[in-house]
């Protein structure tokens, strides 16, 4: 048995948001991918609907060890406050995020 877990996550970005924050999906910061790698971010993805909801998918040992981690990243404050406004909820992204039960996973 893996001791990988499989973690997705859903947030809400404001509709009109959405071409920005998919335009700055495209463009990723450096740091900022290094900081996800170094923190135990590992096969992550973000999936996004038309109407604002985006789903997060990311293989991780430990989900709060790498989200507590990325606290401690200064990139990762500075990428929270440029994309803050883009979200509903009025706060940092990752302090917001709604984790889902995994029910299935075929192997």
């Amino acid at each position: 048995m893996s001791s990988v877990q499989r973690v997705c996550f859903v947030m809400r970005v404001r509709p009109e948001a959405m071409e920005e924050y998919r335009r700055r999906h495209a463009e990723v910061w450096p740091d900022m991918l290094e900081a996800l790698r170094r923190t135990g971010w590992r096969n992550y993805s973000l999936f996004a609907s038309g109407d604002g909801m985006v789903i997060g998918y990311v293989e991780t040992d430990d989900f709060q060890a790498a989200l507590d981690a990325m606290q401690e990243e200064p990139v990762n404050a500075r990428w929270q406050t440029e994309m803050a406004p883009m979200f509903e909820v009025q706060a940092a992204p990752d302090t917001s995020l709604v984790r889902l039960e995994e029910i299935f996973h075929l192997e």
